[in-house]
Formats: structure tokens, C-alpha cells, sequence
């Protein structure tokens, strides 16, 4: 991922749902004008979702979205269908095609029902109008043929205006500094580092300070101390990675402000107040304790794996309990959240907000206390308090927990 490719999870992410063969494929294509998707004849052709990043005006950078049929039969069907609406928690705006012969029937209504439960903003769409002869319109309709092009425009437009407003605003560190501060960011180099390259939280960090006017200075921790020293001037924040906070606390003066990348992510992607209030339960948890760690990605497992080893370690030591602890990564978020006694889950850098949102706000439906890996792990370490300075309204929420 280079710095000048807008990230998947950054981008606004457009679902297309629809019974098989109602053109959802087709339209993909049609509003892209690029043969993005497999169009056929044959119904289930597309029996998982399929996910398409590319540019689509006026939106800009988005994330196209095809789904399996929400008609489709059988043991496998029914799995398919359950895929296709597990998207519903990553649509920032979603497209309900219908086949404009047959209209709206009990599989639509039924999706587009979860969707005004959930408040996704929608879209019905009917497409085949080239086939659509002497019957009466509806309103709140958009009618199109992806296979002449009628309508399609006019669709674009329409998605465009539904672009979720709240996401030009958002700011990872931006808002909390001022054109020409330093901040320095530290990033550890060990076992679990990629290779050649900064992880996608290091990469986004640094250009949103590109575009505030700040400059960086990147670290590791174990030069810290020292480029501290030689800067000559005092940085208006440092930022480090979790699993260095202990060390970074120590070598970085009181009076520099300290947070995470995976605090400002809590912020940015998710609730960080929700996630402080997820602390609370540490203090409650009794050994045989179900606790699911969650990771918004997949990657090879590290003998040292912050998720599988370093967390569950250190909350043994912090608690003296003995806890059963389950993992998830990618999409595979668990249905049965009821079960556990808390969710610990990573800054989410690879979902999109509303994933994460969704996530968190599952727990707190289900009763579950969630919180974020550096809420934790600095809240584990002693420093929480200190790692929530350069956010006031975060530590009014700390003082209740």
C-alpha cells in the first residue's frame, strides 16, 4: 500500500444487494463502465462477496460491493445469503436491485427492513427498463438498464448525495496539532514488523500530518531517548505503538503529551469513550472468564503474536486470573457475543468506520464491555491516565470508570 493510494478502509463503501439475476453484477459494471464483475445467465454466479476498489464520481475513491443473491436455495444458499447480509455491517451506502419485471418482493423488503433498522442510507433500483413495457412507475425509484446505459448517470448522482458527510472531518492526529509542530512517531522494528515497509495505522499517521502541516520525525524505541535529545525543540506529541508504551513512558518527558496509534484509531475508526468503559471490567473478571480478542485483519501468526500471546500474558499478570480466551480476525466476527465477559479488539485500521462501529455497538447491544488493544494495554502498563492527556473529553469519561 503506498502513500498515494487511498486505503480500502478509508474509503466509502457502496453494497449492491438484489435476487439472483436481478443485474446486481450488471450495474456494477454499468455505473464503473469497466467489466469489473462476472455477468451471466446462469442465477448464483456471484456466491461470495466480491470487493472492488476504485474511483466513481462524484464520490471519489470508493469501495464496490457485489453480493450473493438473497434468493438463493438450498444448505449453500442459505449460507450465501447469511454473507451477503453480514455485508450490511460495512455499507456506508447500500443499492437494492430489483428486476424492474417483477418488483419488489418479500426477499427486498426484507433486506431493505435491516438496512432502515441499522440507518443505511439506500437506494432502490430496478434495472432491465429496456424490458420495462406499459407498466406504472413508482416513486423514491431510480430506474436504469445496465445494459444501455439509461438511467446510470442519473444514479451516480444519486449515490453521490448520500455520501455520508461525517467523513471529510475525521481526523487521525490532525486536529490535535498545528502547522509546524514536530511530533515524533515511534515504531518498533522487531519480529512482527513487515518487512521494507510501516504498517498501514504508521502510513496513514504520517499523511494525515503531511496534510495538517506538521513534520514527523519517525523513531525507534530504542533510539528515542537520543533523538529526543538532538531535536533542539520540544515535540507537541509523541505517538508510539502499544506494545512499546512501557519504555516510551519512560524516555518521553512529562510534559510532551504520549498516546498510541492504536488510541488514535480507537478515535478515529470507532468510540474510544465506549472502549474506555470497557475498562471497568477488568476488575471483574473471575478466573474461567470467556474473553474474545478481535483483529480487523489477517496476518501470519508471530511466535510473540500481540493477539494470541503478548494480550492474553499480560492480563494474566495484571489479574492473576486464568481466562478462555478466544481469537477472530478478518470478517470472522462472532453471532454469539453474549457469551463473553469482555471483547478486546484492535484499533480496527483495516475496517471501515462503520464496520467498526458496528462491531462496538453489537457489544454494547449484547451487554459486552469492548476495549481497544492500547486502551489496554496502557491501562495494564500504569499509564492510561497520561495516554488520554490530548483527549479531555475521554479522560472526563476515565474519571466515571
Amino acid at each position: 500500500m503506498s502513500l498515494n493510494q487511498t486505503p480500502r478502509s478509508d474509503r466509502i463503501h457502496i453494497a449492491l444487494f438484489g435476487k439472483r439475476n436481478a443485474g446486481k453484477s450488471s450495474v456494477v459494471n454499468a455505473l464503473t463502465n469497466q467489466e469489473l464483475a462476472i455477468v451471466s445467465e446462469i442465477k448464483g454466479t456471484t456466491t461470495d462477496p466480491v470487493y472492488k476498489s476504485m474511483e466513481l464520481l462524484p464520490l471519489g475513491p470508493v469501495v464496490m460491493i457485489d453480493t450473493p443473491g438473497l434468493d438463493d436455495e438450498g444448505e449453500l444458499g442459505e449460507k450465501r445469503v447469511k454473507k451477503a447480509k453480514e455485508v450490511l455491517s460495512k455499507a456506508d451506502i447500500a443499492l437494492v436491485i430489483v428486476d424492474a419485471k417483477q418488483g419488489i418482493t418479500s426477499f427486498e423488503e426484507d433486506i431493505i427492513d435491516l438496512m432502515e433498522k441499522r440507518k443505511i442510507p439506500y437506494l432502490k433500483v430496478y434495472n432491465k427498463v429496456d424490458l420495462f413495457q406499459g407498466q406504472e412507475t413508482e416513486p423514491d425509484v431510480h430506474y436504469v438498464s445496465a445494459l444501455t446505459g439509461e438511467g446510470i448517470h442519473e444514479l451516480k448522482e444519486a449515490i453521490g448525495k448520500l455520501a455520508p458527510a461525517e467523513n471529510e472531518d475525521l481526523k487521525i492526529v490532525g486536529d490535535l496539532v498545528s502547522p509546524l509542530d514536530l511530533v515524533v512517531l515511534v515504531v518498533p522494528i522487531d519480529s512482527a514488523a513487515p518487512k521494507g515497509r510501516l504498517i498501514l495505522p504508521q502510513q496513514q499517521t504520517i499523511r494525515d500530518l503531511l496534510e495538517s502541516g506538521a513534520a514527523s520525525v519517525v523513531v525507534r524505541d530504542s533510539e528515542l531517548a537520543g533523538v529526543l535529545e538532538k531535536l533542539g525543540t520540544k515535540p507537541a506529541l509523541v505517538v508510539t505503538d502499544s506494545q512499546a508504551f512501557e519504555q516510551v513512558a519512560r524516555d518521553v518527558p512529562e510534559d510532551i503529551p504520549l498516546t498510541s496509534f492504536s488510541i488514535l484509531f480507537a478515535r478515529y475508526k470507532g468510540d474510544l469513550e465506549e472502549e474506555i468503559r470497557g475498562i471497568r471490567a477488568l476488575k471483574d473478571l473471575k478466573d474461567g472468564d470467556k474473553i474474545l480478542i478481535a483483529e480487523g485483519c489477517t496476518h501470519h501468526r508471530q511466535c510473540d503474536d500481540i493477539g494470541t500471546v503478548k494480550i492474553p500474558n499480560w492480563l494474566r499478570q495484571y489479574t492473576g486470573k486464568e481466562f478462555e480466551i478466544h481469537t477472530s480476525s478478518g470478517n470472522g466476527f462472532p453471532d454469539d457475543l453474549e457469551t463473553y465477559q469482555l471483547i478486546i479488539h484492535c484499533g480496527g485500521c483495516m475496517l471501515n468506520r462503520r464496520e467498526m462501529k458496528s462491531r462496538i455497538q453489537r457489544a454494547v447491544e449484547a451487554g459486552v464491555p469492548i476495549v481497544n488493544y492500547g486502551v489496554l494495554i496502557a491501562c495494564i502498563k500504569g499509564i492510561l491516565n497520561r495516554s488520554l492527556e490530548p483527549f479531555p473529553e475521554a479522560l472526563k469519561i476515565l474519571e466515571t470508570v
